[in-house]
């Protein structure tokens, strides 16, 4: 089977759609797949020539001019299956990518074109776009042979739109390296935590969906606290992240918070996966609710974190829907003192009590890690690319 992905970003860029990508490009070629990633000029690395997969850093920029790029790829490569991986700030938020599957077909009448929808909320297109943002998605996904949601939110948005969706979800893109008690106290030390003080950690950029405000304004009605920010600040693909970076930064000056919000900027892997075990809780304020789409939240439960996020109401009637007996489709589900503590969005009062109380009790936190570590069994980058597999599989007759 000979599969192509196509992504906007791709490591050693930052952001969780390449490194996705990244994860399921290697577990498929680890099972017998030829893999080909057509993706940006910006991946530069010297691990791109020892990789299991091809990875073709040629696209300057993601307009119009690119698509004579992906159907010379196409032709070069004769893939089985083209995937994209879609998020549109990662493709420059230009309308070409919206339009791309008409070129598959134009330059290899055999293959079979694939998206997954990484985020389904409506690309900014130009001011008072309206309705044109969700046709110009839905033309996409319509072009496709098969359409993958991520998570149980733009799966029900998909079946609407009566495109059957398969649901396969993410993992997490930290692997675990646990270190030692003595690592753990030492990394404490470094970064100036006292022994009585709480550690939380964000992991992740700055954008509006996120609740950095919210977690920085909880942050000042907890005493005796450091919060840890753990990773890139803006990330590589979304323009808007910088300027939010900077009014989360003015509230922290206005709140005289400074010594106590660490920045870490960018880590390798193993070193994220070390301050995940030297914090004492991971707090996740997601605007729009906690969700499986997102990578940061998935490699906090893989790590068994003590986790305090966000619930939008809506979610529990989308969760339900998903997962009602008629449904072939299950997702396990975030429960509330089980698996994490869950607060309502843009509540910092809400926010600092519930971090308060897991603070306060060594066998609440203990209890949510124990529940994020199985929960965390049902997304293992083995079952996804097996996934994956099985959907290319049936593509192909």
């Amino acid at each position: 089977m000979r599969v192509l992905f196509i992504t906007g970003e791709f490591p050693p860029m930052q952001g969780g759609v390449g490194d996705c990508t990244n994860e399921i490009a290697r577990a498929l070629a680890a099972m017998g797949a030829h893999v080909c990633v057509l993706t940006s000029k910006k991946v530069v690395s010297d691990n791109l020539r020892s990789s299991s997969i091809v990875v073709r850093p040629i696209i300057d920029k993601w307009n119009w001019s690119s698509t004579s790029i992906i159907r010379e790829t196409i032709r070069e490569f004769s893939p089985d299956i083209v995937h994209i991986q879609f998020q549109t700030a990662a493709f420059g938020m230009h309308p070409m990518i919206y339009f791309s599957p008409i070129l598959f077909s134009r330059a290899n009448r055999e293959v079979k074109s694939v998206i997954t929808f990484h985020d389904l909320r409506p690309p900014y297109l130009f001011p008072k776009a309206g309705p044109l943002r969700n046709w110009i998605t839905r033309t996409l996904a319509s072009g496709c042979d098969a359409v993958i949601a991520t998570n149980a939110e733009d799966f029900l948005k998909l079946t609407l739109w009566n495109l059957k969706p398969r649901l396969i979800p993410i993992g997490s893109n930290i692997p675990n390296t646990q270190p030692s008690n003595n690592a753990i106290a030492d990394l404490r030390n470094r970064h100036g935590i006292a022994e009585k003080e709480t550690l939380l950690c964000y992991l992740g950029f700055l954008n509006e969906s996120k609740g950095g405000e919210t977690l920085i304004r909880a942050l000042a009605l907890i005493p005796n606290a450091k919060l840890l920010m753990i990773g890139g600040q803006v990330g590589a693909s979304d323009p808007t992240n910088a300027a939010y970076l900077a009014r989360v930064q003015t509230l922290i000056d206005q709140l005289d918070l400074r010594a106590r919000v660490i920045w870490t900027d960018y880590a390798p892997p193993e070193i994220v996966s070390a301050y995940f075990f030297a914090a004492d809780l991971c707090v996740l304020p997601y605007r729009d609710g906690a969700s499986f789409r997102r990578g940061t939240l998935m490699a906090a439960l893989a790590h068994g974190c003590a986790i305090i996020t966000t619930i939008d109401q809506r979610q529990w009637t989308k969760n339900f829907t998903v997962n009602r007996p008629s449904s072939n489709v299950h997702l396990p589900e975030l429960v509330d003192e089980e698996n994490c503590l869950l607060v309502e969005p843009d509540d910092p009062r809400a926010l600092a009590d519930a971090i308060q109380r897991a603070a306060h009790s060594r066998d609440l936190r203990e209890k949510i890690r124990a529940g994020a570590r199985t929960l965390a069994q049902n997304f293992t980058w083995d079952s996804i690319a097996r996934q994956h597999w099985d959907l290319y599989q049936r593509l192909l007759g």
